[in-house]
């Protein structure tokens, strides 16, 4: 029973974790699913994020300019390895190593060659955090603030993306995704799209570590390590949920869906004792679970049609 009421006392702060986290997972998606671009610059764009905001604030930055600059700084990251794909013809996924490998120097320099920063106060009366000062302005409490904000932002998240998406540009990007030469052989600029398209992703993706790094009050330059592998853990337990053939918008919820399961199951394991210098393996064990669900759902039907039939043979006879 005390196990019980510890893992249900923790599920809010899982929950509203996994909301933030859903938040890169989406930046996972627009590369891999919508661009079918394994983008490996995400590990060092989401520390990018959490390392910029951890730097300003504590120099005194308001975190909302901090958390903005996140983003842009993203997106340029994300231009990188747009132009090195594109331009430069270096293939995608060695364009985001590059890119990310680039990003870890620059995250040491940001935070002046100290491997992580902690947030901290100014004063009584300012705030460090974004989190904080809607504590402050609605008068909630820091496990509710983080709920709403995760579910505001989510919400946020998924409408612009799905009104975006439906956009002649968004249209574009989604069928160079699909079918780059039929694009290119309608007159489609497919590398323009495929700049775009990463731009947006890693500036999902810095602001989801911007985000982390206030919940968590500190950055460090290794926060997004795997980064990459947890997205997609999170898109393929949402899609195992509800299904490949859904609709874009509930594959968009998915994406969160499976971010807050994952999170859900990650604080679960933790409770019960699970060394957490093993998450990285027990992540990787969750994604093959994940992706051999619909195989083995595949296999169970085919098994039943065969038998299905053979009975109808045998009556038949």
């Amino acid at each position: 029973m005390e196990l019980l009421s510890s893992i249900l006392k923790n599920l809010p702060d899982a929950a509203a974790l996994g909301l933030v986290w859903g938040i890169m997972a989406i930046g996972v998606y627009i590369t891999f699913k919508i661009l079918d671009i394994p983008d490996m610059t995400v590990d060092g764009t989401f520390a990018l994020g959490g390392c910029l905001v951890a730097a300003t604030v504590s120099a005194g930055w308001n975190p909302v300019a901090s958390t903005l600059l996140s983003i842009l700084c993203g997106m340029a990251a994300g231009l990188v390895t747009g132009i090195l794909h594109t331009k430069l013809k270096i293939p995608a996924i060695l364009a985001g190593i590059l890119t990310m490998l680039a990003l870890y120097s620059t995250n040491l320099m940001i935070m002046g060659g100290k491997s992580n920063i902690g947030l901290s106060q100014f004063g009584e009366q300012k705030v460090d955090t974004i989190l904080d000062s809607i504590s402050a302005i609605f008068g909630m409490s820091a496990k509710t603030t983080n709920i709403v904000l995760g579910v505001v932002i989510a919400a946020l998240m998924i409408l612009i993306l799905y009104w975006f998406f439906g956009t002649e540009l968004g249209s574009l990007i989604r069928a160079t995704g699909i079918n780059e030469a039929m694009v290119r052989a309608q007159g489609g600029n497919t590398e323009g799209m495929k700049i775009i398209g990463l731009i947006i992703a890693n500036g999902f993706v810095a602001l989801s570590g911007a985000l982390v790094a206030q919940i968590q009050r500190y950055g460090d330059v290794g926060m997004g390590t795997g980064t990459i592998v947890i997205g997609l853990a999170s898109i393929i337990i949402g899609e195992v949920l509800l299904g490949k053939k859904s609709s874009f918008k509930v594959r968009l919820i998915s994406v969160f869906l499976g971010s807050i399961i994952y999170r859900v199951i990650i604080a679960v394991v933790l409770l019960l004792g699970f060394n957490p210098n093993n998450l990285k393996l027990l992540t990787a064990l969750l994604v093959v679970i994940a992706l051999s669900i619909p195989v083995a759902r595949e296999y169970m039907m085919e098994k039943k049609r065969m038998k299905a039939n053979l009975k109808k043979y045998e009556e038949a006879e």
